[in-house]
């Protein structure tokens, strides 16, 4: 099959290699999402409190970010097929084995640790891998597709899973994405060559061999290289700032907490899940537009807007009255913008780091999610301690109006080295 493939696309087999990978991150965005959908279960069944949930949530989220530098640099020295078809596996396992949790450090130790190294090898560094690897032309819109599954996979699958588990309870949802992860390793194993050169082929849009990362066999001292050069850089503390915000306001307090804080103002959750089904749709149209943009504008002025227009949003919606008209206005807005940030984010690192921007931006995606981490401790310590969600929302608005600012000040491509294809 996938010599049929090779012959018959070229180089655009690329756009299968960018298929496969599409998947396996909307896996793990599902993943990483379910636990804002099974709270209510877990609250119910087991009498676990908010801040319990939201600190295996804030675990899952925080090791999802951490793990990425180092995934990057095992996927530059073991390979990606390798890389990804364990974490597929692990992610199968620990969701199956939660099914059996009784005690809080079980759900922990399966949604929190387990699901969160898993899920941090099928993140954002994977789609940069894999656009930086199959990509010359068109890098800033392959990658708004690919991180658009992310968020889509976050948002289009919360009413799903909410269906599920109002009908069949939250194991069923945990069984669901286990079989999925499961069942993507043997795409993963059959239809993805490591580079182009493997098939004979060329990246898309390239006239020459690409040149490759030198191999080292030590993914530990990669990575930590990486972040020592890096950090010296004024661009990297840039953008690890305003990712760490893109967390805080994204994963972070509306993908885990924007259910609850509708069920605080008398929404169903099956129709909270609707929303949030319509901000993934959306999600998929803004990210995609935003890596086209990308290929086309300064990335720091799309960023200045994306941020700004991101904080005014979520000053409002505590404020708006939660009918129909005031949350899909808010789906429709905030899922345009939800993480267009990315393509323009991956373009500033890749001009100003070069052949080892996949690893460096594992660590600024580290910033992401922790950001998303504090986030969702944050907002559950909040309600727990205050009844509302209000304070948080302010907070996070607030921080997105710094982030658009701070943007501005990054270095501008010209003071950059030229991207290494």
């Amino acid at each position: 099959m996938k010599a049929l493939l090779v012959r018959r696309l070229g180089a655009n087999y690329a756009i299968v290699v960018a298929a496969v990978t599409f998947l396996a991150l909307l896996t793990a965005a599902a993943l990483r999402s379910s636990p804002g959908v099974m709270m209510p279960n877990w609250v119910t069944e087991f009498g676990w409190s908010r801040s319990v949930i939201s600190l295996a949530a804030a675990i899952g989220i925080c090791l999802y970010g951490l793990v990425g530098p180092f995934a990057a640099a095992l996927m530059q020295g073991f390979g990606v097929r390798r890389t990804l078809s364990w974490a597929l596996g692990l992610m199968a396992t620990a969701t199956l084995l939660s099914c059996f949790m009784t005690q809080p450090w079980q759900l922990i130790a399966t949604w929190g640790v387990l699901s969160g190294l898993a899920s941090g090898c099928v993140a954002t560094v994977l789609a940069a891998t894999i656009v930086n690897r199959w990509f010359v032309t068109r890098r800033g819109l392959a990658m708004g597709v690919l991180t658009a599954s992310t968020a889509t996979g976050s948002l289009i699958f919360i009413p799903v899973m909410a269906m599920l588990a109002g009908h069949g309870g939250w194991r069923i949802v945990a069984i669901a994405i286990a079989v999925t992860a499961a069942a993507l390793i043997p795409l993963v194993l059959i239809l993805m060559p490591e580079r182009p050169s493997d098939i004979g082929a060329l990246p898309y849009g390239a006239t020459d061999a690409a040149v490759t990362a030198p191999f080292n066999p030590n993914p530990l001292r990669s990575a930590l290289t990486a972040l020592v050069e890096a950090s010296k850089t004024r661009m990297f503390w840039v953008l690890f700032g305003s990712f760490f915000v893109c967390g805080f306001t994204t994963n972070g307090l509306v993908g885990t907490h924007l259910i609850s804080l509708c069920a605080d103002h008398g929404l169903a959750v099956v129709s909270a899940g609707g929303l949030m089904a319509l901000m993934g749709a959306f999600d998929l149209v803004g990210t995609t537009l935003s890596g086209w943009l990308t290929d086309r504008y300064d990335s720091r002025k799309l960023l200045f807007v994306y941020y700004g227009l991101r904080g005014l949003s979520l000053i409002y919606l505590p404020f708006s009255d939660f009918s129909l008209w005031s949350l899909g206005l808010f789906a429709v807005f905030y899922g345009l913008d939800w993480i267009a940030t990315v393509p323009p984010t991956l373009r500033l690192a890749t001009q100003a780091f070069g052949q080892k921007a996949p690893i460096v931006y594992g660590w600024i995606a580290a910033g992401h999610q922790l950001g998303a981490a504090s986030a969702a401790f944050l907002a559950g310590s909040i309600r727990q301690a205050q009844g509302q969600y209000l304070e948080a929302f302010i907070i996070a608005g607030v921080a997105a109006v710094g982030a658009a600012i701070l943007v501005l000040s990054a270095p501008g491509p010209e003071s950059a080295p030229p991207c290494a294809a």
